[in-house]
């Protein structure tokens, strides 16, 4: 009988993480044209209280240059292992970022918020340049930035 149970409880280790469902998301940020460097963007994720809750991806790879992104930089207390793996090249003056990675299904439609803080050298920094409730409805809808960010969405 032990050994039934331990299988059974086993198995149920093994299939449970197959029961988490995660759905593929593609980010597309286009900026404007600005006379300046290239810009450093941080995608992250908020909950409904606005409450820091992880990278999503860092478009500058110089980490000098994070403490710029100050919504992002404050919410993920600049911990490289928060970040490691979810950077890139900085984007320059009217180029657009696509990215597309997986996230829970969990976080679509709970009140959580997209924000993408921007910064370029010797010009402005933009704390929450978009800030997009991740609803269904939402999705495919482009929305202005308020600062570089000529248009952000998300598609499924």
């Amino acid at each position: 009988m032990k050994k039934l149970f331990f299988a059974l409880g086993l198995a149920i280790a093994v299939a449970l993480p197959a029961l988490a469902q995660a759905r593929e998301v593609t980010f597309t940020t286009e900026l404007l044209n600005y006379g300046g460097d290239g810009a450093y963007l941080a995608l992250y994720l908020t909950d409904a209280s606005g409450k820091y809750q992880g990278t999503l991806w860092v478009a500058g790879e110089k980490s000098k240059y994070y403490k710029h992104l100050r919504g992002w930089a404050r919410g993920s207390r600049l911990d490289p292992a928060e970040y490691d793996g979810l950077t890139g090249a900085s984007i320059t003056s009217g180029r657009t970022l696509k990215i597309t990675l997986d996230l829970d299904d969990a976080l679509i439609d709970s009140g959580h918020e997209v924000r993408i803080d921007t910064a370029v050298e010797d010009l402005r920094d933009n704390r929450a340049d978009v800030a997009v409730s991740l609803t269904s409805e939402g999705a495919g809808k482009p929305v202005t930035g308020r600062g570089y960010v000529r248009s952000f969405r998300y598609d499924f």
